[in-house]
């Protein structure tokens, strides 16, 4: 449920609403909507029954959320919120890039890498240092030491960390070392897992499951968001489908039905979406036309000796000719005043 106040409803008002919500047992929050200020309730609203709310100074309606999902969705939250990354802002006017290699080999792969994300204009380098992977004799990453070289290679380079964590033990380690926590597809509905990343403070980048509808990939954002972590990043990444081509079917349209349902950012990785990487260029343009605040892809010096994902991985040289078109397409899409109509 959420409480929607008057304009010109004082702080007495709003005070006093939230405390009518907490001495019924439930949580409160408030929101600054574009104008008028939003008090959002948690917890099961049929304690509110006796509480006539309705009625209440500065109250000028309330409005139940049907969504199962309340925190993360836009009937709770209307504004579009912008995560910050120690200064980066995901959701803003410019989509960020994050690129790097699917996984990190060695710290001289690792800088060669970093050194062409930096060049290209992307923000984020990506990497993993542990590797969950189908088949248990594929390579599963180097673990602590990986994430000691991505340590290294923002000193060197500037760029924030971006990298997975997949077991809850390991998340102060990979906190001590990343600025953002990826949870991959496959842990999306790690709901342990969830609940401690939404403890742990840093910035979370929730990547969409296999087969995940839409409703499960929010409510599984929902999670982190009720354990104290507002900071959530949404990341389409390919769905299982029937059809084989393709690794992934990527699905554009959650763009728009994100956009829609939550008031969370969200990114789309055309290199696991797709698996090729002769297509990460044309649906990382579509992505950014669908209204994605940002692109994920695979970077790798030498993607024929790739320890993982090479296929899918991009040379320097497609790299730079695809953030060169990312660019040129957002700056585009921001004169024509065409970003503004998507959001």
């Amino acid at each position: 449920m959420v409480i929607i106040m008057n304009p010109d409803a004082t702080e007495k008002n709003i005070e006093d609403v939230m405390d009518a919500i907490v001495s019924a047992g439930l949580e409160a929050k408030i929101m600054e909507g574009s104008q008028q200020k939003i008090v959002g309730v948690i917890g099961d609203k049929t304690r509110l029954a006796s509480v006539p709310v309705d009625a209440m100074d500065g109250v000028e309606k309330s409005v139940a959320i049907s969504k199962s999902y309340k925190l993360a969705s836009r009937e709770f939250h209307p504004q579009s919120s912008i995560v910050d990354v120690d200064g980066i802002e995901i959701g803003g006017d410019v989509p960020v890039v994050m690129a790097g290699p699917c996984a990190v080999e060695s710290k001289e792969q690792l800088f060669e890498a970093a050194d062409l994300v930096k060049k290209g204009g992307a923000q984020f380098l990506r990497g993993g240092a542990y590797k969950p992977r189908t088949s248990p004799y594929s390579f599963q990453g180097l673990e602590e030491e990986g994430l000691k070289y991505l340590a290294e290679a923002r000193e060197r380079t500037g760029l924030k960390i971006v990298t997975e964590v997949t077991v809850v033990e390991a998340i102060d380690r990979v906190a001590a070392y990343a600025d953002m926590l990826q949870i991959g597809a496959r842990n999306m509905q790690n709901f342990g897992l969830l609940k401690e990343v939404g403890r742990c403070g840093k910035p979370v980048l929730l990547k969409r499951g296999l087969a995940a509808t839409i409703d499960e990939w929010l409510n599984a954002a929902e999670y982190i968001i009720h354990a104290g972590n507002p900071n959530v990043v949404l990341c389409e990444r390919g769905i299982r489908t029937y059809e084989t081509y393709t690794r992934n079917t990527l699905d554009l349209s959650a763009v728009a039905a994100i956009k829609h349902l939550s008031h969370l950012p969200i990114i789309v990785d055309p290199s696991h979406g797709t698996g090729k990487w002769r297509m990460v260029r044309p649906m990382a343009f579509a992505a950014i036309s669908a209204g994605a605040d940002g692109i994920m892809m695979e970077v790798h010096p030498n993607p024929a000796k790739a320890l993982s994902d090479g296929p899918q991985s991009l040379t320097p040289e497609h790299y730079s000719e695809v953030i060169e078109g990312i660019r040129k397409l957002s700056r585009f899409m921001r004169e024509m005043g065409l970003a503004e109509q998507i959001g």
